[in-house]
């Protein structure tokens, strides 16, 4: 049966004002407009039109998340007439995200940061000083105006620690914070109007030789002009010379890996849907970096946002999609924004369009906003997330590159893998591949943060150990002694100060039981409690599990309980039995668990056991 969340809730004029600026106004008596007259009042309109709208959902939550500041039931009855989608549907998916509200909270939200980089940078002790000033998260103040909750990781850990403001309206604003300090936050509660934070330094800004963050500070992001001037778009003109089947030829010569964590064959995955006869064919960026630990996009999406379309362009031009979306993670409003600028500015000057350079070739980019729900970064999750749904990752197989998007073969690469292209295209793939080793071509981008004197976005060759790039960034803070770092994120595994001469390859990490992930490395010096921060981890994962499958749902829950007890000195048999509860348990997620994220779900937790020593475990 159909369900009304509320019998008769009727929307705002706001909320209305709102829906018609995403998604359109109304048409027909069907979808809340007028009601027509003659026989046109006696046709149903919808149907594969209706369906053909579904993707809009997500936009239209947002946009009455951001004109009052959360989703009432007036607001979500109207989406569903807009869209024809059932409530109990569309509140299922507006359920989902943690960054839409579903009960009333004051315009006005600052969300703090309180995971595993911000924790090592006084993040704790700024939410002990919110509590004690303003109120438990949650509270609204002493007028109701404002009120502030704890968040998981915003991708700010090179400035760590991090605050995301969010302030609804005719002319809404969101805002990161970072560094951000106690004084700032009940600044900003108090309400004070955010300033943009300054642009995170960038290490190794200026340095012309490296390959993808050469623009990155030495040019205005938004100067499509600037962008050309330093050699953007000679890659898309080559690659309009070699032709589809040349560029192909030149990723797989490159031998280039996805930078997301997988490691897939980028020539292979786009073969693959180049010869797929299925029509449309789509592509899809992944710029939900979600995992603790990274910023590595956010670095190129901010600072060379025009790179990433030009990418795009000639990833589509080789695949043969019509169109391209950008799954941009929603705590990145500076990213949103200059990307929004970059696509505007590439129509306007034929970069984008039916008619691409006046090639004939035509490919256009929709910007999709994320709504705070980490395991969209799974790549099946973000075609569910797209197409209107919840962001549950599908049954693999069938592939996305036979049904994905839209049931469609679909592309899916992340931001850094796109971006590398550019110098796969212009140097060609068998030079690219001569630099890093023989499995691991090119550069990689690392996000070093935590106890680091330089924390930032950093480019080296592949081979770097992490005793280089812990050099780079000019050692542990302080000269504090080096207890642990984690590499990978919070998906990823612990490293002693005995294994800092693993080489960051793939292959390297492989060999010594960790993994490369999406190249976090988070230092850690002897101050960090390491137990308590596994407990952090652990309730990420908790927090984050879509809840689809059983082995993730419910292994998630028994991991943190048993490092809770083993914290309180409270372990049930003994804490031999508790480590081994947690190995059970571990493996049942790896063995069972339908996508990634329940896979990995015990790596850190594990390895800290077992590399580190935590709890007593076998160092």
């Amino acid at each position: 049966m159909d369900l009304r969340l509320v019998p008769h809730a009727e929307p705002t004029d706001a909320e209305r004002a709102a829906l018609d600026a995403a998604i359109g106004p109304p048409t027909s008596a069907w979808d809340g407009g007028p009601r027509a007259t003659g026989s046109d009042a006696n046709t149903a309109g919808g149907g594969h039109d209706a369906r053909a709208r579904r993707h809009l959902l997500l936009p239209a939550l947002w946009a009455l998340q951001e004109r009052v500041g959360w989703i009432s039931p007036g607001g979500l009855n109207e989406v569903c007439r807009r869209l024809t989608v059932p409530p109990a549907d569309a509140y299922g998916v507006a359920s989902f995200y943690a960054l839409l509200a579903l009960e009333p909270q004051p315009a006005r939200v600052v969300h703090v940061c309180d995971d595993i980089a911000c924790r090592c940078n006084g993040a704790e002790a700024i939410v002990a000083q919110l509590e004690e000033r303003f109120g438990p998260e949650g509270s609204s103040g002493s007028d109701g105006s404002a009120t502030w909750y704890r968040s998981p990781c915003l991708g700010q850990c090179d400035r760590a620690p991090a605050a995301l403001v969010s302030i609804a309206g005719v002319n809404p604003l969101e805002r990161a914070q970072a560094p951000a300090s106690v004084a700032d936050v009940l600044a900003l509660l108090a309400g004070r109007e955010p300033e943009p934070s300054p642009r995170a330094a960038l290490p190794q800004a200026g340095d012309g030789s490296l390959p993808l963050l050469r623009r990155v500070g030495a040019v205005d992001p938004g100067s499509l002009d600037d962008y050309r001037a330093e050699g953007g778009y000679a890659a898309l003109r080559r690659a309009l010379e070699l032709g589809p089947e040349g560029v192909l030829r030149e990723v797989k010569d490159s031998k280039l890996l996805g930078r997301g964590g997988a490691a897939f064959p980028a020539g292979v995955k786009w073969e693959a849907v180049a010869r797929q006869p299925a029509r449309p064919h789509y592509l899809v960026c992944n710029a939900d970096e979600s995992e603790p630990g990274t910023f590595k996009d956010r670095a190129l999406l901010e600072g060379d946002p025009f790179a990433l379309v030009e990418a795009m362009t000639i990833a589509a031009y080789a695949t043969g999609c019509e169109r391209g979306f950008v799954y941009l993670r929603g705590e990145y409003p500076e990213a949103l924004h200059a990307l929004e600028h970059a696509l505007t500015e590439a129509r306007r000057r034929g970069f984008l369009g039916p008619d691409v350079m006046g090639e004939g070739f035509g490919f256009d980019i929709e910007l999709r906003r994320g709504a705070g729900a980490y395991i969209c970064g799974e790549e099946t999750a973000i075609f569910e997330s797209i197409e209107g749904r919840r962001g549950e990752p599908r049954n693999k197989p069938p592939f996305p590159v036979e049904e994905g998007l839209f049931g469609k073969p679909t592309v899916v690469n992340n931001v850094e893998t796109l971006v590398n292209v550019l110098e796969v295209v212009l140097r060609t793939g068998p030079v690219f591949a001569e630099s890093g080793t023989e499995q691991s071509t090119g550069t990689k981008l690392l996000c070093l943060s935590g106890h680091v004197e330089r924390p930032g976005t950093y480019e080296v060759v592949f081979g770097a150990t992490v005793r280089d790039v812990l050099d780079l960034a000019g050692g542990v803070r302080g000269g504090r002694p080096l207890q642990a770092v984690l590499v990978g994120g919070a998906a990823g595994s612990f490293l002693s100060p005995d294994d800092l001469d693993v080489p960051l390859t793939f292959e390297g990490t492989r060999a010594a039981g960790t993994t490369l992930g999406s190249g976090v490395v988070l230092v850690l010096d002897d101050t960090v409690d390491l137990g308590r921060l596994l407990m952090r981890i652990a309730g990420f994962f908790r927090d984050e599990s879509c809840g689809q499958c059983v082995p993730c749902r419910v292994g998630t829950v028994r991991q943190e309980e048993a490092l809770a007890r083993l914290l309180a000195g409270d372990a049930r048999g003994g804490v031999e039995r508790e480590l081994a509860l947690i190995a059970e348990v571990g493996q049942c997620m790896r063995d069972a668990s339908i996508c990634g994220l329940g896979q990995t779900a015990s790596s850190a937790v594990e390895s800290a056991i077992g590399r580190l020593g935590v709890f007593g475990g076998a160092a």
